[in-house]
């Protein structure tokens, strides 16, 4: 090889050294300078700030005033009757004037009927915002993870970075000695421009997922956050049946549908009351021209029995029937779909938590061996250096699959806390 081309092989090894370096130390400073993102900490932070919840604490608020409204009764009407005017009609005198003050009044248990109704209603909206809440607590957790795993690939990366940097090294000065070939540092170069070319496309995962979290936060997008911590392992140590029994009584979904039922059995008991009348009471005062004055009174009652009514009342009932039947129907969907979902992601988390155990303990520790062997080996001159970059590849590809089987773990985990309506192992 000629002295020039030397010239630009060190040249092109120092200059990828220096970048892979520079990267790799401004990376780890930044890993040491920022603070750690505590998920239990952000958690009262989201259900506190976020606009979605804002907005169902004020629908629950609006549908717990309605139960005063529903219960009370109807304005009263007060009345003026003037009759027999002189002829010449002044109207600060007639004969008789009647003044009248009346009320309507339900039939007793109609009025309590109506305010049960808009109760359960209004109960049945905060096991909605229950339910956001359920919600969003499991998108924070799914977005605080989904952060961590963008943090993981950009540290692989830097890793990975570094390992090609010794293996430049190894490769450069088996070069200079006349052991190795030029297409050996060829290819780490090549390999090198690979990983500089993936690094902003994960900078830009981690700036979108960290967009997520802030949004969800209600924090501007662009607002700093911390490292996030590694998920555990722990394991969940409670059996099927217990879940079962746990979202049962902690899931607002069964219990909104559980309302639902009560609310469509008050509303058949409402639909039979229809087939009793209402009242309406008046007092009266009369005040007559040259004539003794006096007071009055009479009571009115609807006739909701005549036969040309009494059909109006019997459609009610079947409606209110059939509404009690369907919200049945519903309240045994939604337990049978609980127990599905419940059954499916408990396997799914406790399968992602073996893949995870299988790369921590077997898979990982094997790929370390091999690639110390295949560094080893291309060094003494035993092994090629593509068997080297292989082994390099499918390292950093073992590490990507671990990561991302323990936040797989994290998600499922977190829509099954969501079906349930609880945390598990006294975790946020």
């Amino acid at each position: 090889m000629t002295r020039s081309i030397r010239v630009l092989f060190a040249i092109a090894v120092v200059s990828a050294t220096f970048w892979i370096g520079a990267s790799h130390v401004a990376y780890a400073i930044d890993q040491t300078t920022q603070p750690a993102l505590v998920l239990p900490d952000l958690i009262p932070e989201a259900l506190a700030r976020n606009p979605e919840l804002v907005a169902a604490r004020k629908q629950w608020e609006a549908a717990t005033n309605r139960i005063v409204q529903a219960r009370s009764l109807d304005d009263p009407t007060l009345s003026v009757h003037l009759w027999n005017f002189p002829q010449t009609f002044n109207v600060t005198r007639a004969d008789n004037s009647i003044f009248g003050l009346s009320q309507n009044f339900p039939f007793p248990g109609k009025l309590a009927l109506k305010g049960e109704i808009a109760r359960r209603s209004a109960e049945m909206t905060e096991q909605a915002l229950r339910a956001k809440e359920r919600e969003l607590v499991a998108r924070l957790k799914q977005a605080y993870y989904e952060l961590f795993l963008a943090h993981k690939a950009i540290q692989i990366h830097h890793a990975q970075v570094e390992l090609l940097r010794q293996f430049v090294e190894i490769a450069n000065a088996k070069f200079r000695t006349g052991k190795g070939s030029q297409a050996d540092v060829l290819k780490a170069q090549v390999e090198l421009s690979v990983l500089h070319q993936q690094l902003p496309v994960l900078e830009q995962r981690r700036e979108t997922t960290a967009a997520l979290l802030n949004t969800l936060l209600d924090r501007e997008p662009l607002s700093p956050l911390g490292i996030p911590q590694k998920p555990s392992l722990l394991p969940i140590d409670t059996t099927i049946d217990d879940l079962h029994r746990l979202a049962l009584n902690a899931r607002p979904e069964l219990k909104a549908v559980e309302l639902a039922v009560q609310q469509s059995e008050q509303s058949r008991a409402l639909a039979q009351r229809q087939y009793y009348p209402d009242f309406n009471v008046t007092f009266q005062r009369f005040q007559n021209f040259q004539a003794h004055d006096g007071f009055g009174a009479y009571v009115a009652m609807t006739v909701p029995f005549a036969f040309w009514t009494k059909p109006k009342y019997d459609a009610g009932m079947q409606e209110a029937a059939a509404s009690v039947a369907a919200a049945r129907a519903q309240q045994h969907t939604v337990e049978n779909l609980t127990r599905f979902q419940i059954n499916d992601l408990l396997a799914k988390v406790r399968a992602s938590e073996q893949v995870a155990t299988l790369y921590h303990t077997t898979i990982l520790p094997q790929a370390v061996q091999n690639l110390e062997a295949a560094r080893v080996g291309y060094r003494t001159g035993k092994g090629g250096f593509l068997d080297l970059i292989d082994t390099q590849r499918a390292w950093r590809g073992f590490q990507h699959e671990y990561y991302r089987a323990l936040v797989e773990r994290e998600h499922r985990l977190a829509e099954l806390e969501q079906v349930i309506g609880a945390d598990l192992n006294g975790k946020s």
